[in-house]
């Protein structure tokens, strides 16, 4: 006799989405956007095509939710350098460094985003998934923000949104460029840049004498 090893396990849902994640990162970064096959990305995952779509809704919200993970990754990380602080320029010296690393030390990552943002300009159903995805982005930016200012009691030169905005672009920005000319916007130069916007957006109080 044979024991009756039961009914399989069911694979819980949030195991099932960090696999695929993990699979279309691969899949995305080894063949681009384009000649990605949502059929081999679950394959490789262990699960059929029709787990992507009850996770994710499709492709394109596969291919945000891999660059979306990317910059919650980015934002807790910026977050734990702020937690805590007390001084704005170290806190404005660290968070330069730490992005100006991931710039440099995640480029597969920038090329991802560069072409999903590509896409996005030609095609709505694309744009659909990015738009809401930069906004919360310029938002986490704007709560970061607003956080330093409020825990080392500086004075923010502009509203948080609209530090946010402007952090958010460069941030993009200068993915770009390192992606173009990674021989001159270096992660040294890159560092110099946030840390000048971030000083300049975030300047430190005067007491009156």
């Amino acid at each position: 006799m044979t024991d009756n090893p039961g009914p399989a396990r069911r694979v819980p849902r949030a195991e099932v989405r960090r696999r695929l994640l993990a699979e279309a990162v691969r899949a995305f970064t080894e063949h681009g956007y384009a000649n990605a096959r949502i059929e081999d990305i679950a394959h490789a995952a262990g699960f059929t095509k029709g787990a992507v779509y009850s996770n994710f809704g499709g492709k394109q919200e596969l291919f945000g939710a891999v660059l979306d993970q990317g910059a919650q990754d980015e934002l807790a990380a910026v977050t734990a350098e702020i937690d805590g602080a007390a001084d704005a320029g170290a806190v404005i010296e660290r968070v330069a460094e730490l992005i100006a690393d991931r710039i440099t030390g995640d480029i597969q990552h920038g090329r991802l985003g560069l072409e999903f943002a590509a896409r996005a300009a030609r095609d709505e159903r694309t744009r659909a998934v990015l738009a809401p995805m930069r906004r919360a982005q310029r938002d986490a930016a704007a709560r970061s923000v607003a956080e330093v200012t409020e825990r080392t009691g500086t004075g923010a030169a502009v509203p948080a949104e609209l530090a946010g905005l402007i952090l958010h672009c460069l941030t993009n920005g200068l993915v770009n460029e390192h992606l173009a000319d990674p021989e001159t916007v270096t992660a040294d130069v890159i560092k110099q840049a946030f840390t000048a916007v971030l000083g300049a957006l975030l300047p430190p109080t005067t007491n009156a004498g």
